[in-house]
Parts: structure tokens; C-alpha cells; sequence
């Protein structure tokens, strides 16, 4: 059902178009129909053309509320499921290396007598008091699944994915980790293509603020989405609302993973 409502929302202008068409076509009928009935006089031709002009309203009524689904459709049932889909997404969050502390043994003592080290010489050595570093660790990513397609754009900072990785096996909401930023900047979002979005790109949802460094972007729930190989991509537009640039990378989509459930004793 999801996959449908992006679907008439993708296509809803192409339908705006034909059911604009619909219409003219339908007034031409009526117009005709009520032509032919002010001219003839006979009773018989009056019964059809008043046929065929009851055809024409009941198709321009038809016609009319198709209109109305579809707007509702584009503007109304599309943005709530987005919105819903963001509000179930939980906070995700960073993995932030904390202080690197080693604990120092105590002097080591047998019984009550303390080492002797007078008889231990250096020979012109300096003492030298060693400090552990801590190393930075990147952001986890999740599984990677082997040999993914290649990943297409993400060769700029300006639209950047860092998570989801390509490759990456996604099954709970995640935070979605990269940099969108171009100049003239106006506005970066996510988009999706699987199976449940028929094989096309389905807009999930759109930010206004840059980002120029590697950062949070946004999040991204796949409770919506059966469970499948998905292209999931950020594009990032410019005050012209012509893309700039834009990352495409490579996720599987999959049930989430069971916990173990403690047996009781």
C-alpha cells in the first residue's frame, strides 16, 4: 500500500494531464449531445442525445472525483505516511570514543618485604614514562554484505553517504550519516528504489540545512519496505531546484533480527 501511494504521488502530474483530457473530451460530448437535442424534434433522437448527455455528466463527475484522490493522494495520504515513517524512527546515535584511561599496578610486594632494585642499573639510559594514546575509531556501520554494486556519485563532500554504507544489511532505524552541501544551497533529501517502491525512486523526506562536514543528515526507518535490495540515495539541490550532486549507494533490507529470549528456570 505504501508503495502505491508513492507511486500515484510520482505520477500525479502525469495524471493531472490525462484526466484534464478526460474532461475537455467529456464537455465536448455534453456540448454536442445538447446541440442535437435542441435541433431535433423527434422523440426517439431526443431519448438518445439525452442519453449521451446523462453519459457525459455522469463521466465528467467520474472524472471530477479521480482529480480529487489524486490531490488528495500527492498532498495529504503521502505526507502522513512520510511523517509517521520519520515519528517511529528512533534517535539514532553517534558512537563517541571516550577518555582513554589505563590503571597503573601498585609496587609489588612478597610478605612484608618490598623488591630490592639497588642493584639495578640503566646504564646511561633515560628513563622514559610511556602514555597510551587512544585511537579513534570510525563510526560502525552494521554488516556489510559482500560484493555490492558499485556506488554511483559520492566522489564530492557535496553529497556524501557514510551510513548507510553500500552493501550495508539494514533492519531497525538507523541514522543516516554523510554531508550535503552546494553552493546556492537549497535544500538535500533521500530517496529510495526497490521493490516496494516498483522499481523507482520515491522521495522520503527533504531538509533545509546544509551539512559541510561529515554529520548526522537525518534518519531512515525500513519498517515500511519488504524486505529486498534497495538503492537508497541523497540529492542535493540548489535555488534553481536543479540537482547538483548526488550518492547512491547499495543496502538490503531484512527482518529485523530476533533476540534471545532468557528460558526461565
Amino acid at each position: 500500500m505504501t508503495g502505491v501511494v508513492f507511486f500515484i504521488e510520482q505520477i500525479a502530474i502525469g495524471l493531472y494531464i490525462l484526466i484534464g483530457v478526460g474532461l475537455f473530451w467529456t464537455w465536448r460530448r455534453w456540448m454536442r449531445a445538447q446541440h442535437n437535442l435542441r435541433a431535433t424534434h423527434f422523440e426517439l433522437e431526443r431519448d438518445i442525445f439525452q442519453y449521451k448527455r446523462s453519459n457525459a455528466v455522469t463521466t465528467f463527475i467520474l472524472l471530477t472525483q479521480l482529480a480529487l484522490v489524486v490531490v488528495g493522494v500527492q498532498m495529504v495520504v503521502a505526507p502522513v505516511v512520510r511523517q509517521e515513517s520519520d515519528t517511529r524512527v528512533s534517535v539514532g546515535q553517534v558512537v563517541e570514543d571516550g577518555q582513554f584511561e589505563t590503571p597503573t599496578p601498585g609496587p609489588v610486594s612478597f610478605g612484608s618485604s618490598p623488591i630490592d632494585a639497588s642493584g639495578v642499573q640503566l646504564e646511561g639510559e633515560e628513563l622514559v614514562r610511556v602514555l597510551a594514546t587512544p585511537t579513534l575509531t570510525p563510526t560502525p556501520v552494521g554488516t556489510i554484505l559482500p560484493n555490492p554494486p558499485p556506488i554511483a556519485g559520492c566522489d564530492t563532500p557535496n553529497a556524501m553517504l557514510q551510513v548507510p554504507a553500500n552493501g550495508q544489511l539494514v533492519f531497525e532505524p538507523l541514522t543516516v550519516i554523510g554531508s550535503a552541501n552546494v553552493e546556492n544551497f537549497a535544500f538535500y533529501r533521500f530517496e529510495i528504489n526497490g521493490p516496494e517502491t516498483l522499481n523507482s525512486f520515491a522521495i522520503l523526506q527533504s531538509y533545509p540545512q546544509s551539512v559541510s562536514e561529515i554529520n548526522a543528515l537525518g534518519q531512515f526507518s525500513p519498517a515500511f519496505y519488504q524486505p529486498g535490495e534497495y538503492q537508497f540515495r541523497l540529492t542535493v539541490f540548489d535555488i534553481t531546484n536543479m540537482l547538483k550532486a548526488a550518492c547512491t549507494v547499495n543496502i538490503t533490507i531484512s527482518e529485523p533480527i530476533p533476540t534471545a529470549t532468557p528460558i526461565s528456570q
